[in-house]
């Protein structure tokens, strides 16, 4: 069984930061598919970032250079470093753990 839970969301006003963590118990393992997406009211779930076992990231083109993912194997966390951030970045942002598990987001609100 694996449980994510988010945290770190919240209101921020635009070109400001945000720092999204996920912690994943259960059975991870370090050589985990980690990904970050985000929903926004009306729209459908999109990718934000991902990193591989390699440490191996990719990254939507509207988050490129504004946006870090990283991993603490030692932690099982993920994060989701968030700066210059825009109003089109309110979403829900996701936790997800090898395309199958899910956390239950935290709410990112940016307001103009």
């Amino acid at each position: 069984q694996v449980q994510l839970v988010e945290s770190g969301g919240g209101l921020v006003q635009a070109g400001g930061s945000l720092r999204l963590s996920c912690a994943a118990s259960g059975s991870v393992f370090s050589t985990d598919y980690m990904g970050w997406y985000r929903q926004a009211p009306g729209k459908q779930r999109e990718l934000v970032a991902t990193i591989a076992s390699g440490r191996t990231t990719n990254y939507a083109d509207v988050v490129k250079g504004r946006f870090t993912i990283s991993r603490d194997n030692v932690k099982n966390t993920v994060y989701l470093q968030m700066n210059s951030l825009k109003p089109e970045d309110t979403a829900v942002y996701y936790c997800n753990l090898n395309r199958i598990f899910w956390g239950r987001g935290t709410q990112v609100t940016v307001s103009s």
